[in-house]
């Protein structure tokens, strides 16, 4: 099993991302192991992990978080442990040591790697974000983020304020499954399918759009620096940048935590962006 992102580089530089390990799912059942329950669940996120970025997303658009509590653990990894090597995500001492992140407030861990010894004596995998918590069972309910979105959109709706907010509606669901294998091989494509429509899968936000948009918001400020990724930028492609914005206006990472690429941990100045200002996207409708 691999013990960081840079052990799953292939030869030929590709990451190849090992499978998550936790995988129960959260239902509507109330009979289910794992019942949608407000209050029950929480999410643990780094605000640097694009896979853990679009969990939270989607507990914000679907009107979750009065239901499901969370928190982000600090941007730079971390020794989770004095007796071995590994370097992980690690959650601060206290509320003031590091903006937007929290101390465990359930199990007092000290990083994300207790929770997972916690759920299982015996786990010997990857210590990843995000990471869905059982707080009546003390367990991981699921690790995977593919799936966590999922159950958000669907399995809350009992409690969600956004309930009729489908991001993976049924007509459109073999599209945004294509879209999430094909869209990340081909900026151009992706250039020409916005160009012609306001999303992905046609004029509804949808499931495809929020993991497109969390690598899209990192791609010129990390991709293309830390990941040598530059051949163009986000904003040579005008109309994925403008989708960019529009998906950013609803209403440090990567260069401390891997030192093999970044051995001084040199942060440049990045091209300051503003994803705020007019992305012209509603031409395409309301």
């Amino acid at each position: 099993m691999a013990g960081s992102e840079l052990d799953e580089m292939t030869e030929s530089g590709a990451f190849n991302r090992t499978p998550s390990t936790f995988r129960n799912f959260i239902s509507r059942d109330e009979e289910s192991p794992f019942p949608a329950e407000a209050g029950r669940y929480h999410l643990y996120v780094s605000y640097a992990c694009p896979w853990a970025s679009r969990c939270l997303a989607f507990l914000k658009i679907k009107g979750l978080g009065d239901a499901i509590s969370y928190t982000s653990v600090k941007p730079i990894w971390g020794r989770t442990k004095e007796s071995d090597e590994h370097f992980g995500w690690l959650f601060p001492s206290s509320s003031t040591e590091e903006p937007g992140a929290e101390p465990d407030p359930l199990n007092g861990a000290k990083s994300i790697r207790e929770l997972y010894e916690l759920a299982s004596s015996n786990y010997s995998g990857k210590y990843t974000v995000p990471v869905l918590w059982d707080k009546k069972n003390k367990t991981i309910v699921s690790n995977e983020s593919g799936e966590i979105i999922r159950m958000l959109n669907t399995e809350f709706n009992g409690i969600a304020k956004n309930a009729a907010l489908d991001l993976y509606p049924a007509h459109l669901r073999a599209q945004i499954d294509e879209a999430v294998k094909k869209l990340y091989e081909a900026m151009d494509r992706c250039e020409e399918i916005l160009s012609k429509q306001r999303y992905i899968c046609g004029d509804a936000l949808t499931e495809a759009d929020i993991r497109l948009f969390v690598t899209l918001i990192r791609f010129d400020e990390v991709y293309a620096v830390h990941f040598k990724c530059n051949k163009k930028l986000l904003r040579e492609y005008p109309n994925i940048f403008n989708y960019t914005k529009e998906i950013y206006q609803i209403p440090r990472h990567y260069y401390g935590s891997h030192p093999s690429i970044n051995p001084f941990g040199i942060i440049p100045v990045g091209p300051g962006v503003d994803f705020s200002s007019p992305h012209g996207r509603d031409r395409f409708g309301p």
